[in-house]
Protein backbone atom coordinates (compact mmCIF):
# COMPACT_ATOMS: atom_id res chain seq x y z
CA UNK A 1 0.00 0.00 0.00
CA UNK A 2 1.11 3.53 -0.78
CA UNK A 3 2.03 5.24 2.52
CA UNK A 4 3.17 8.86 2.79
CA UNK A 5 3.75 11.11 5.74
CA UNK A 6 3.74 14.74 6.78
CA UNK A 7 6.20 15.39 9.59
CA UNK A 8 5.92 18.89 11.09
CA UNK A 9 8.09 20.09 13.94
CA UNK A 10 6.09 21.77 16.76
CA UNK A 11 8.63 24.56 17.23
CA UNK A 12 6.19 26.97 15.58
CA UNK A 13 2.78 27.17 13.94
CA UNK A 14 1.85 25.42 10.70
CA UNK A 15 2.69 27.84 7.90
CA UNK A 16 1.65 27.95 4.26
CA UNK A 17 4.72 26.07 3.02
CA UNK A 18 4.17 23.20 5.42
CA UNK A 19 0.45 23.15 4.65
CA UNK A 20 1.16 22.73 0.93
CA UNK A 21 3.55 19.86 1.69
CA UNK A 22 0.85 18.22 3.82
CA UNK A 23 -1.71 18.76 1.05
CA UNK A 24 0.41 17.20 -1.71
CA UNK A 25 1.19 14.21 0.52
CA UNK A 26 -2.51 13.81 1.33
CA UNK A 27 -3.56 14.13 -2.33
CA UNK A 28 -0.89 11.63 -3.42
CA UNK A 29 -2.12 9.11 -0.84
CA UNK A 30 -5.77 9.54 -1.78
CA UNK A 31 -5.07 9.48 -5.53
CA UNK A 32 -3.33 6.11 -5.07
CA UNK A 33 -5.69 4.55 -2.55
CA UNK A 34 -2.96 4.87 0.08
CA UNK A 35 -2.58 6.09 3.66
CA UNK A 36 -1.54 9.45 5.05
CA UNK A 37 0.57 9.44 8.21
CA UNK A 38 0.97 12.47 10.48
CA UNK A 39 4.17 12.39 12.51
CA UNK A 40 4.95 15.11 15.02
CA UNK A 41 8.74 15.52 15.08
CA UNK A 42 9.09 16.83 18.62
CA UNK A 43 12.59 15.60 19.48
CA UNK A 44 13.77 19.15 20.25
CA UNK A 45 12.75 19.11 23.90
CA UNK A 46 13.58 22.80 24.39
CA UNK A 47 11.81 24.38 21.42
CA UNK A 48 8.88 21.97 20.98
CA UNK A 49 5.72 23.26 22.62
CA UNK A 50 2.31 21.65 23.17
CA UNK A 51 0.51 24.78 21.98
CA UNK A 52 2.18 24.31 18.59
CA UNK A 53 1.13 20.66 18.48
CA UNK A 54 -2.47 21.70 19.15
CA UNK A 55 -2.32 24.41 16.49
CA UNK A 56 -0.87 22.01 13.90
CA UNK A 57 -3.56 19.39 14.57
CA UNK A 58 -6.35 21.99 14.50
CA UNK A 59 -5.03 23.53 11.27
CA UNK A 60 -4.82 20.10 9.62
CA UNK A 61 -8.43 19.40 10.64
CA UNK A 62 -9.57 22.81 9.38
CA UNK A 63 -7.91 22.15 6.01
CA UNK A 64 -9.72 18.83 5.83
CA UNK A 65 -6.52 16.75 5.74
CA UNK A 66 -7.52 13.82 7.94
CA UNK A 67 -4.72 11.42 8.85
CA UNK A 68 -4.84 7.63 9.08
CA UNK A 69 -2.18 7.31 11.80
CA UNK A 70 -0.60 9.76 14.24
CA UNK A 71 2.83 9.45 15.88
CA UNK A 72 5.00 11.57 18.15
CA UNK A 73 8.75 11.10 18.02
CA UNK A 74 9.14 12.11 21.67
CA UNK A 75 7.43 8.81 22.53
CA UNK A 76 9.88 6.75 20.43
CA UNK A 77 13.29 7.54 21.96
CA UNK A 78 13.81 3.92 23.05
CA UNK A 79 13.42 2.78 19.43
CA UNK A 80 16.08 5.20 18.20
CA UNK A 81 18.44 4.12 20.97
CA UNK A 82 17.94 0.47 19.98
CA UNK A 83 18.95 1.12 16.37
CA UNK A 84 21.90 3.30 17.41
CA UNK A 85 23.15 0.45 19.62
CA UNK A 86 22.77 -1.94 16.67
CA UNK A 87 25.05 0.24 14.54
CA UNK A 88 27.57 0.46 17.39
CA UNK A 89 27.67 -3.36 17.71
CA UNK A 90 28.17 -3.71 13.95
CA UNK A 91 31.02 -1.16 14.07
CA UNK A 92 29.18 1.10 11.67
CA UNK A 93 29.09 3.84 14.29
CA UNK A 94 31.24 4.97 17.18
CA UNK A 95 30.85 6.92 20.40
CA UNK A 96 32.21 10.38 21.06
CA UNK A 97 31.39 10.98 24.69
CA UNK A 98 27.68 10.16 24.98
CA UNK A 99 27.00 10.90 21.31
CA UNK A 100 26.67 8.13 18.71
CA UNK A 101 28.20 8.94 15.32
CA UNK A 102 27.83 7.13 11.98
CA UNK A 103 30.94 6.31 9.96
CA UNK A 104 30.53 7.64 6.44
CA UNK A 105 31.68 5.30 3.66
CA UNK A 106 32.90 7.23 0.57
CA UNK A 107 30.73 6.44 -2.46
CA UNK A 108 28.64 7.92 -5.24
CA UNK A 109 24.94 8.16 -4.39
CA UNK A 110 22.20 8.45 -6.97
CA UNK A 111 18.51 8.97 -6.36
CA UNK A 112 15.66 9.27 -8.81
CA UNK A 113 13.49 12.16 -7.69
CA UNK A 114 9.88 11.91 -8.88
CA UNK A 115 9.87 15.65 -9.62
CA UNK A 116 13.51 16.41 -10.45
CA UNK A 117 14.61 13.17 -12.11
CA UNK A 118 18.10 11.89 -11.25
CA UNK A 119 20.21 13.59 -8.58
CA UNK A 120 23.77 12.48 -7.81
CA UNK A 121 25.80 13.01 -4.61
CA UNK A 122 29.35 12.21 -3.53
CA UNK A 123 29.51 11.03 0.09
CA UNK A 124 33.20 11.94 0.37
CA UNK A 125 31.95 15.50 0.88
CA UNK A 126 29.84 14.43 3.87
CA UNK A 127 31.30 14.30 7.38
CA UNK A 128 30.54 11.50 9.85
CA UNK A 129 26.95 12.00 11.00
CA UNK A 130 25.73 12.33 14.58
CA UNK A 131 22.86 9.87 15.16
CA UNK A 132 22.20 10.31 18.88
CA UNK A 133 23.14 13.50 20.69
CA UNK A 134 24.88 13.49 24.04
CA UNK A 135 21.58 14.39 25.75
CA UNK A 136 20.07 11.10 24.55
CA UNK A 137 17.86 12.60 21.83
CA UNK A 138 18.12 11.53 18.18
CA UNK A 139 19.18 13.86 15.39
CA UNK A 140 16.60 14.85 12.78
CA UNK A 141 17.98 12.60 10.02
CA UNK A 142 18.38 9.50 12.20
CA UNK A 143 14.89 9.65 13.71
CA UNK A 144 13.50 10.42 10.27
CA UNK A 145 15.09 7.35 8.65
CA UNK A 146 14.17 4.96 11.46
CA UNK A 147 10.57 6.16 11.47
CA UNK A 148 10.15 6.21 7.71
CA UNK A 149 11.45 2.63 7.55
CA UNK A 150 9.41 1.25 10.46
CA UNK A 151 6.28 3.09 9.33
CA UNK A 152 6.78 1.67 5.84
CA UNK A 153 6.71 5.04 4.14
CA UNK A 154 6.86 4.35 0.42
CA UNK A 155 7.42 7.93 -0.80
CA UNK A 156 8.87 10.95 1.02
CA UNK A 157 7.39 14.18 -0.35
CA UNK A 158 8.97 17.29 1.15
CA UNK A 159 10.36 20.71 0.25
CA UNK A 160 13.47 21.08 -1.90
CA UNK A 161 15.25 22.64 1.07
CA UNK A 162 15.57 19.03 2.29
CA UNK A 163 17.55 17.85 -0.75
CA UNK A 164 20.81 18.29 1.18
CA UNK A 165 19.48 15.90 3.86
CA UNK A 166 18.70 13.16 1.37
CA UNK A 167 22.25 11.75 0.82
CA UNK A 168 22.91 11.72 4.58
CA UNK A 169 19.68 9.83 5.13
CA UNK A 170 20.39 7.37 2.32
CA UNK A 171 23.68 6.50 4.03
CA UNK A 172 21.75 5.81 7.26
CA UNK A 173 19.28 3.61 5.34
CA UNK A 174 22.26 1.73 3.92
CA UNK A 175 23.93 1.26 7.30
CA UNK A 176 20.70 -0.03 8.87
CA UNK A 177 19.96 -2.34 5.94
CA UNK A 178 16.64 -0.62 5.23
CA UNK A 179 15.21 -0.17 1.75
CA UNK A 180 14.89 3.58 1.10
CA UNK A 181 11.59 5.09 -0.07
CA UNK A 182 11.08 7.07 -3.25
CA UNK A 183 11.68 10.81 -2.96
CA UNK A 184 9.94 13.89 -4.36
CA UNK A 185 11.22 17.35 -3.49
CA UNK A 186 8.70 20.16 -3.93
CA UNK A 187 9.71 23.57 -5.30
CA UNK A 188 9.93 26.38 -2.80
CA UNK A 189 7.19 28.99 -2.48
CA UNK A 190 8.46 32.50 -3.17
CA UNK A 191 6.91 35.91 -2.62
CA UNK A 192 5.87 38.25 -5.44
CA UNK A 193 9.33 39.83 -5.04
CA UNK A 194 10.89 36.41 -5.95
CA UNK A 195 12.49 36.24 -2.49
CA UNK A 196 11.81 33.58 0.13
CA UNK A 197 8.27 33.80 1.46
CA UNK A 198 8.06 36.07 4.50
CA UNK A 199 5.27 37.29 6.77
CA UNK A 200 5.00 40.35 4.59
CA UNK A 201 4.50 38.25 1.45
CA UNK A 202 2.23 35.53 2.87
CA UNK A 203 4.21 33.20 5.13
CA UNK A 204 1.81 33.44 8.03
CA UNK A 205 0.30 30.55 9.97
CA UNK A 206 -2.64 28.65 8.52
CA UNK A 207 -4.57 29.59 11.67
CA UNK A 208 -4.04 33.27 10.80
CA UNK A 209 -5.76 32.77 7.46
CA UNK A 210 -8.60 31.07 9.32
CA UNK A 211 -8.89 34.04 11.70
CA UNK A 212 -8.82 36.45 8.75
CA UNK A 213 -11.92 34.79 7.37
CA UNK A 214 -10.57 32.70 4.52
CA UNK A 215 -12.50 29.51 3.77
CA UNK A 216 -10.59 26.25 4.17
CA UNK A 217 -11.72 25.30 0.65
CA UNK A 218 -10.26 28.53 -0.73
CA UNK A 219 -6.91 28.07 1.00
CA UNK A 220 -6.65 24.40 -0.05
CA UNK A 221 -7.62 25.25 -3.64
CA UNK A 222 -4.96 27.96 -3.82
CA UNK A 223 -2.26 25.80 -2.20
CA UNK A 224 -2.73 23.03 -4.75
CA UNK A 225 -2.10 25.57 -7.55
CA UNK A 226 1.32 26.41 -6.07
CA UNK A 227 3.28 24.02 -8.24
CA UNK A 228 0.50 21.89 -9.77
CA UNK A 229 -2.50 22.33 -12.03
CA UNK A 230 -5.65 20.24 -12.45
CA UNK A 231 -5.47 20.92 -16.20
CA UNK A 232 -7.85 22.45 -18.75
CA UNK A 233 -6.98 25.94 -17.44
CA UNK A 234 -9.12 25.16 -14.41
CA UNK A 235 -8.33 27.16 -11.30
CA UNK A 236 -11.37 26.89 -9.06
CA UNK A 237 -11.57 23.26 -8.02
CA UNK A 238 -12.80 21.25 -5.04
CA UNK A 239 -10.38 18.90 -3.31
CA UNK A 240 -12.33 15.73 -4.11
CA UNK A 241 -12.33 16.57 -7.81
CA UNK A 242 -8.63 17.50 -7.83
CA UNK A 243 -7.61 14.11 -6.39
CA UNK A 244 -8.85 12.37 -9.52
CA UNK A 245 -6.32 14.16 -11.73
CA UNK A 246 -3.45 14.50 -9.24
CA UNK A 247 -0.02 13.19 -10.22
CA UNK A 248 3.20 13.88 -8.33
CA UNK A 249 5.12 13.81 -11.62
CA UNK A 250 3.12 16.80 -12.89
CA UNK A 251 4.41 19.08 -10.13
CA UNK A 252 6.57 21.89 -11.52
CA UNK A 253 10.28 22.07 -10.76
CA UNK A 254 10.26 25.87 -10.79
CA UNK A 255 9.51 27.86 -7.64
CA UNK A 256 5.86 28.72 -7.01
CA UNK A 257 4.88 32.37 -6.52
CA UNK A 258 2.51 33.25 -3.68
CA UNK A 259 0.06 35.91 -4.82
CA UNK A 260 -2.28 37.24 -2.12
CA UNK A 261 -4.61 38.77 -4.71
CA UNK A 262 -4.97 35.40 -6.41
CA UNK A 263 -5.68 33.70 -3.08
CA UNK A 264 -8.43 36.26 -2.38
CA UNK A 265 -9.90 35.75 -5.86
CA UNK A 266 -9.97 31.97 -5.38
CA UNK A 267 -11.53 32.45 -1.94
CA UNK A 268 -14.17 34.77 -3.42
CA UNK A 269 -15.20 32.06 -5.89
CA UNK A 270 -15.66 29.53 -3.08
CA UNK A 271 -17.70 32.03 -1.07
CA UNK A 272 -19.98 32.51 -4.09
CA UNK A 273 -20.47 28.73 -4.31
CA UNK A 274 -21.75 28.54 -0.73
CA UNK A 275 -25.46 28.54 -0.03
CA UNK A 276 -26.71 31.55 1.94
CA UNK A 277 -27.52 29.25 4.87
CA UNK A 278 -24.04 27.69 4.93
CA UNK A 279 -22.29 31.03 4.57
CA UNK A 280 -24.43 32.51 7.35
CA UNK A 281 -23.39 29.66 9.64
CA UNK A 282 -19.72 30.39 8.95
CA UNK A 283 -20.21 34.11 9.60
CA UNK A 284 -22.03 33.81 12.94
CA UNK A 285 -18.88 33.16 15.08
CA UNK A 286 -17.14 36.19 13.51
CA UNK A 287 -20.17 38.40 14.16
CA UNK A 288 -20.50 37.18 17.74
CA UNK A 289 -16.80 37.67 18.46
CA UNK A 290 -17.12 41.25 17.19
CA UNK A 291 -20.12 41.77 19.46
CA UNK A 292 -22.50 42.29 16.54
CA UNK A 293 -24.69 39.30 17.41
CA UNK A 294 -25.92 37.88 20.71
CA UNK A 295 -26.87 34.26 21.29
CA UNK A 296 -30.44 35.01 20.27
CA UNK A 297 -30.55 36.61 16.84
CA UNK A 298 -32.99 36.76 13.94
CA UNK A 299 -31.65 34.06 11.63
CA UNK A 300 -33.87 34.96 8.69
CA UNK A 301 -32.91 38.63 8.87
CA UNK A 302 -29.23 37.69 9.01
CA UNK A 303 -29.61 35.43 5.97
CA UNK A 304 -31.18 38.34 4.08
CA UNK A 305 -28.14 40.48 4.89
CA UNK A 306 -25.75 37.68 3.84
CA UNK A 307 -27.66 37.19 0.59
CA UNK A 308 -27.30 40.87 -0.27
CA UNK A 309 -23.54 41.03 0.41
CA UNK A 310 -22.47 37.51 -0.59
CA UNK A 311 -21.21 38.58 -4.02
CA UNK A 312 -19.10 41.44 -2.63
CA UNK A 313 -16.82 39.72 -0.12
CA UNK A 314 -13.42 38.04 -0.53
CA UNK A 315 -13.18 36.87 3.09
CA UNK A 316 -15.58 36.46 5.97
CA UNK A 317 -14.00 39.48 7.67
CA UNK A 318 -14.92 41.56 4.61
CA UNK A 319 -18.55 40.95 5.51
CA UNK A 320 -18.03 42.64 8.89
CA UNK A 321 -16.45 45.66 7.20
CA UNK A 322 -19.29 45.96 4.68
CA UNK A 323 -22.15 45.49 7.13
CA UNK A 324 -20.95 47.02 10.42
CA UNK A 325 -23.50 49.88 10.03
CA UNK A 326 -26.33 47.34 10.31
CA UNK A 327 -25.20 46.03 13.69
CA UNK A 328 -23.78 48.99 15.64
CA UNK A 329 -25.97 51.13 17.88
CA UNK A 330 -23.65 54.15 17.98
CA UNK A 331 -23.28 55.40 14.41
CA UNK A 332 -21.71 58.54 12.98
CA UNK A 333 -20.70 59.60 9.47
CA UNK A 334 -17.22 61.06 9.14
CA UNK A 335 -17.10 64.87 8.68
CA UNK A 336 -15.04 64.35 5.51
CA UNK A 337 -17.79 62.32 3.85
CA UNK A 338 -20.47 64.77 5.01
CA UNK A 339 -18.55 67.59 3.36
CA UNK A 340 -17.78 65.61 0.20
CA UNK A 341 -21.47 64.81 -0.36
CA UNK A 342 -22.69 68.24 0.82
CA UNK A 343 -25.11 66.71 3.27
CA UNK A 344 -25.40 70.03 5.12
CA UNK A 345 -27.18 71.44 2.06
CA UNK A 346 -29.80 68.67 2.01
CA UNK A 347 -31.70 69.37 5.24
CA UNK A 348 -35.00 70.04 3.46
CA UNK A 349 -34.67 66.95 1.25
CA UNK A 350 -33.73 64.65 4.14
CA UNK A 351 -36.60 65.89 6.32
CA UNK A 352 -39.16 65.37 3.57
CA UNK A 353 -37.92 61.84 3.03
CA UNK A 354 -38.12 61.15 6.77
CA UNK A 355 -41.76 62.27 6.78
CA UNK A 356 -42.66 60.13 3.79
CA UNK A 357 -40.87 57.04 5.15
CA UNK A 358 -42.66 57.48 8.48
CA UNK A 359 -45.89 56.57 6.71
CA UNK A 360 -44.57 53.29 5.24
CA UNK A 361 -46.13 50.40 7.13
CA UNK A 362 -44.49 47.46 5.36
CA UNK A 363 -40.88 48.68 5.19
CA UNK A 364 -39.70 46.49 2.28
CA UNK A 365 -37.44 47.63 -0.55
CA UNK A 366 -40.30 47.95 -3.07
CA UNK A 367 -42.33 50.29 -0.84
CA UNK A 368 -39.24 52.23 0.17
CA UNK A 369 -38.31 52.78 -3.48
CA UNK A 370 -41.83 53.95 -4.34
CA UNK A 371 -41.79 56.54 -1.53
CA UNK A 372 -38.25 57.65 -2.39
CA UNK A 373 -39.01 58.23 -6.08
CA UNK A 374 -42.21 60.13 -5.25
CA UNK A 375 -40.28 62.36 -2.83
CA UNK A 376 -37.55 63.02 -5.39
CA UNK A 377 -40.14 63.98 -7.99
CA UNK A 378 -41.85 66.27 -5.49
CA UNK A 379 -38.53 67.98 -4.84
CA UNK A 380 -37.87 68.39 -8.57
CA UNK A 381 -34.67 66.35 -8.38
CA UNK A 382 -33.22 63.31 -10.12
CA UNK A 383 -32.87 60.10 -8.08
CA UNK A 384 -29.08 60.22 -8.55
CA UNK A 385 -28.99 63.59 -6.73
CA UNK A 386 -30.00 61.91 -3.45
CA UNK A 387 -28.94 58.26 -3.76
CA UNK A 388 -25.28 58.81 -2.88
CA UNK A 389 -25.74 61.32 -0.03
CA UNK A 390 -28.41 59.09 1.53
CA UNK A 391 -26.21 56.01 1.23
CA UNK A 392 -23.43 57.88 3.05
CA UNK A 393 -25.85 59.11 5.73
CA UNK A 394 -27.23 55.60 6.38
CA UNK A 395 -24.14 53.43 5.99
CA UNK A 396 -21.10 55.68 6.26
CA UNK A 397 -19.93 54.17 2.95
CA UNK A 398 -19.82 55.48 -0.59
CA UNK A 399 -20.61 52.16 -2.32
CA UNK A 400 -22.71 49.13 -1.57
CA UNK A 401 -25.62 47.01 -2.79
CA UNK A 402 -28.92 48.57 -3.89
CA UNK A 403 -29.91 51.52 -1.68
CA UNK A 404 -33.50 50.42 -1.20
CA UNK A 405 -32.55 46.85 -0.24
CA UNK A 406 -30.05 48.37 2.20
CA UNK A 407 -32.71 50.64 3.73
CA UNK A 408 -35.09 47.71 4.14
CA UNK A 409 -32.40 45.72 5.98
CA UNK A 410 -31.53 48.69 8.18
CA UNK A 411 -35.19 49.00 9.12
CA UNK A 412 -37.61 51.89 9.41
CA UNK A 413 -36.55 53.18 12.82
CA UNK A 414 -32.80 53.25 12.15
CA UNK A 415 -33.24 54.66 8.63
CA UNK A 416 -35.34 57.61 9.82
CA UNK A 417 -33.10 58.23 12.83
CA UNK A 418 -29.92 58.29 10.72
CA UNK A 419 -31.44 60.65 8.18
CA UNK A 420 -32.30 62.96 11.08
CA UNK A 421 -28.85 62.64 12.67
CA UNK A 422 -27.10 63.38 9.39
CA UNK A 423 -28.52 66.92 9.14
CA UNK A 424 -28.62 67.66 12.87
CA UNK A 425 -26.35 70.51 14.11
CA UNK A 426 -25.41 71.51 10.57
Amino acid sequence: MMRVRFAPSPTGFLHIGGARTALFNWMYAKANGGQFILRIEDTDQVRSKEEYVDEILNSMKWLGLAWDELYRQSERFAIYREYADKLLKEDKAYKDGEAVILKIVPQKIKIYDLIRDEIEFDSSEIKDQVLMKSDGSPTYSFACVVDDALMEISCVIRGEDHISNTPKQLLIYQALGFKPPKFAHLPLIMGMDRARLSKRTGATAVSDYQKEGFLSEGVVNYLMLLGWSPGNNQEVVKLDAAIKSFSIKKINKAAAIFDMDKLKWINTQHIKQKSVQELTGLLVPFLQEKGYLGQNYNGKNLENIVDLYKGRISTLLDFLDWTDFLFVQEFAVSPELKNEYKIANLTKEFRLLQQRLQGVEDFNHTNVETVFRAAVEELGLKAADLVHPIRVALTGKTVGPGLFETMALLGKEKTIQRLADAVKHQ
